[in-house]
């Protein structure tokens, strides 16, 4: 082995010509040399994917996941399943007890009335329809904009593009205060099936079925304030 300036020089490696004489060769071509030969698909056939590689690292990883929290929870796996079943149940009981978050009145995309304008009767109609095929959420939601089209068509409510369930019951329940906290109900109803994800049932809609009736058998609180004024 031949030192020259502290740098011990490595050993040349020696290979066999094709005729059998050896050849000495330096290290860093016989690597190339060998990678270059590795290279060849034919040693790689039966190699594992791309996705199967990638699947392998993956729960490699999850293992290792569930290892350390092992370690650091108390009662090993077990201990974490209770975890997870203690955090789902929370999750549970917030969701039954809130609610589906509604949105707030006036956001965009909560118009009332989704088409072109039809009067309350053909609403109506539309309702019944849907009531009668067991389409509750569309029964609903027409019975609804029936009985806003109905307030409009009686001069309670001014027509206005856009106006959202909630500011047409709020609106309303000023001109028919009896009825005022089963508008709020009819609209929150409306805002559940339309946009909270939620389905309703015939119950929820006899109630609006019902209370279109009777506001359309109501006056106006100031009707009956000029009614009863001195002549």
């Amino acid at each position: 082995m031949t030192v020259t300036g502290g740098t011990t020089a490595a050993p040349p490696t020696r290979l066999l010509a094709d005729d059998g004489v050896p050849v000495d060769i330096s290290r860093l071509p016989a690597r190339e040399a060998a990678e270059r030969e590795l290279s060849d698909p034919a040693y790689h056939q039966n190699d594992p994917s791309l996705l199967q590689r990638g699947l392998d690292r993956f729960w490699e990883w999850l293992d290792d996941l569930f290892g350390a929290m092992s370690d650091a929870t108390p009662g090993g796996v077990v201990g974490i399943v209770a975890v997870v079943l203690v955090v789902i149940a929370l999750v549970a009981a917030l969701w039954w007890r809130l609610g589906t978050p509604h949105r707030t009145a006036g956001t965009t995309g909560d118009s009332l009335f989704a088409d072109g304008p039809r009067t309350a009767r053909e609403h109506r109609s539309a309702a019944a329809r849907h009531a009668s095929a067991g389409r509750w959420n569309e029964a609903v939601q027409e019975r609804m904009r029936a009985i806003v089209r109905s307030l409009e068509e009686r001069t309670l409510l001014d027509p206005r593009p856009g106006r959202t369930a909630d500011e047409a019951a709020a609106e309303a329940g000023r001109s028919l205060p009896s009825h005022a906290d089963d508008l709020r109900l009819a609209a929150r109803t409306f805002d559940d099936v339309t946009y909270g994800g939620r389905t309703a049932d015939e119950p929820a809609y006899r109630r609006v079925e019902a209370l279109d009736t009777a506001l359309e058998r109501t006056r106006p609180a100031l009707d009956a304030a000029s009614t009863e004024a001195p002549a």
